[in-house]
């Protein structure tokens, strides 16, 4: 059984201020099940978003949720990943958007996918 959406948000949010970094949701999705979306902003013109990864990959590891990061690039330009949640919001209304602006770009995510010593999960 997999965590409600707003819960795990919450726990979210929580963990990103403990390790000192400054969290905001900017939009709130479905309750139980809507899809969440990670934008990481370095604060220096660069920043990273991260969408769920399929649940058959996660099951595969046994990981709760398992992320990717929604570029090719490893940071892209914060209008890029604006344009790319317009497009997700038409698609899912009910999706939920947290906003991470850390200088050093971490993210506190399971990512599918190797990523360089900097962004990676600290």
């Amino acid at each position: 059984m997999r965590l409600r959406s707003d819960i795990w948000v919450a726990a979210y949010l929580r963990r990103v201020a403990v390790e000192g970094a400054a969290a905001a949701l900017r939009r709130r999705g479905a309750a139980e099940a809507g899809a969440i979306w990670i934008k990481v902003d370095r604060l220096d013109g660069r920043a990273a978003l991260y969408g769920p990864a399929p649940q058959s990959e996660s099951g595969e590891r046994g990981i709760e949720r398992l992320w990717l990061r929604a570029h090719s690039e490893e940071w892209v330009a914060p209008e890029e990943t604006e344009r790319r949640v317009a497009r997700e919001v038409a698609f899912d209304p009910d999706l939920w958007l947290v906003e991470v602006e850390d200088r050093d770009g971490r993210c506190w995510l399971d990512l599918a996918e190797p990523l360089a010593p900097s962004a990676r999960r600290t």
